[in-house]
């Protein structure tokens, strides 16, 4: 029904993923480079949400602007039927984006040195977040059995007691790709209650499971809630990071109100008139759509899996639970990240993401974005396979 086959042209766009590769990766002839890098699909934008937008252009007024009531209640009933939470009206308010939304919260409950949980190896700003804000980071590594993350739960429960003010949680996990048990996010959850931890869960990944994996959002199992600030977006389901489009979610109204005063205290001005828009035709009508592309995802996962895994002895793809992201161990290669990246931005012209971004438990990792056509995906399979010969001469 949608169209999933078709490459679009991105560079020359002012795309960090397509135009930026000369400054991201010090290279020269970023234009050579095919980028499977950054967390950005390069599919079109769903058709319900393109006429939306243009809808909204063709009215040809754009003056202040707020989420309304439609929106909210877009939202309410995607959390309800996508992911069996019901949610109060009033407990949503609206950022421009994930990590914005992370950053407001540890402004408005954590002061300067206060010590803010992660755990490794994880997405990169949640280390750069708090410690741009003055914040010490304490990192705990997550077990690793073979490329499988697990949690810890006495080393967990430690660091907790630890003086700790904030744990942030990756839920679904990227980079690794887990989907939490349900009884593990309850845990968690309720781990962070009992010590006094404010728990900042972080769920953009929640619409891309695979079955037959279900996400768990925290406020959904928690015993209490008023420690959980939940961020949410649409924008890495429906590829939307451009229009910057996210929201919290917050059950505790004495925590609402002081997000309020913190954001309003740093100008902060929420979603735009265009990134609700699109939030609330996602929403609306996604569900179809959003079913078409995990199948997509899963095909072109499938495709790398017993490509590479088959062609480079030693290469370990693991396939995820959830998000677009693959987390490929190449450990057994005995080569070192430096000359893993070398061989793959020059000889075979690809950009993938070093694992050490992630923090030292990556170390032997490498993450691939296979959120594109399959003809592309194939393109990067064949490079990495080039880059792979340069490896063993």
């Amino acid at each position: 029904m949608y169209d999933f086959t078709t490459v679009h042209t991105r560079r020359n766009t002012d795309s960090i993923k397509w135009d930026w590769l000369n400054e991201i990766y010090s290279v020269q002839h970023g234009e050579e480079i095919l980028p499977m890098w950054v967390a950005d699909m390069d599919f079109a934008l769903p058709p319900f949400v393109e006429e939306a937008l243009i809808k909204r252009i063709q009215s040809g007024v754009f003056g202040y602007s707020y989420p309304g009531q439609s929106v909210t209640q877009a939202v309410v009933d995607w959390l309800a039927t996508k992911h069996q939470t019901t949610i109060d009206k009033d407990w949503l308010l609206y950022e421009s984006g994930v990590i914005p939304s992370m950053a407001l919260a540890l402004q408005a409950f954590t002061a300067p040195g206060d010590r803010v949980l992660v755990h490794g190896p994880v997405y990169p700003p949640f280390r750069s977040t708090p410690a741009n804000l003055n914040r010490e980071v304490v990192t705990f590594s997550l077990t690793e059995d073979e490329g499988h993350y697990s949690l810890d739960f006495d080393a967990f429960e430690q660091a907790l007691q630890e003086n700790i003010a904030a744990f942030i949680f990756c839920n679904p996990h990227n980079p690794g790709g887990k989907v939490w048990s349900r009884e593990d996010v309850k845990r968690i959850a309720d781990l962070c209650h009992q010590h006094g931890v404010l728990l900042i869960s972080d769920e953009i990944h929640a619409d891309l499971v695979f079955e037959p994996f279900t996400h768990t959002m925290a406020l959904s199992v928690a015993d209490h809630t008023d420690h959980i600030i939940t961020c949410m977006a649409p924008t890495k389901t429906f590829n939307l990071a451009g229009l910057q489009a996210a929201y919290l979610i917050v059950t505790d109204d004495k925590k609402r109100e002081k997000l309020k005063e913190t954001a309003t205290n740093a100008a902060h001005m929420g979603m735009t008139v265009l990134g609700a828009t699109a939030m609330k035709a996602a929403y609306q009508d996604g569900s179809p759509w959003v079913a078409e592309l995990m199948t997509q995802l899963e095909e072109n996962t499938n495709y790398v899996i017993k490509h590479l895994s088959s062609e480079i002895p030693g290469i370990v793809v693991l396939k995820p639970e959830a998000t677009y992201l693959l987390w490929i161990d190449y450990r057994a290669l005995n080569v070192t990240e430096k000359d893993m990246m070398h061989a793959l931005l020059h000889e075979g012209k690809l950009a993938l993401e070093p694992g050490t971004k992630y923090g030292p438990e990556g170390d032997g990792f490498l993450r691939m974005n296979i959120a594109c056509p399959l003809d592309t995906v194939k393109d990067g399979v064949e490079r990495f396979i080039q880059a792979s010969k340069t490896l063993t001469k």
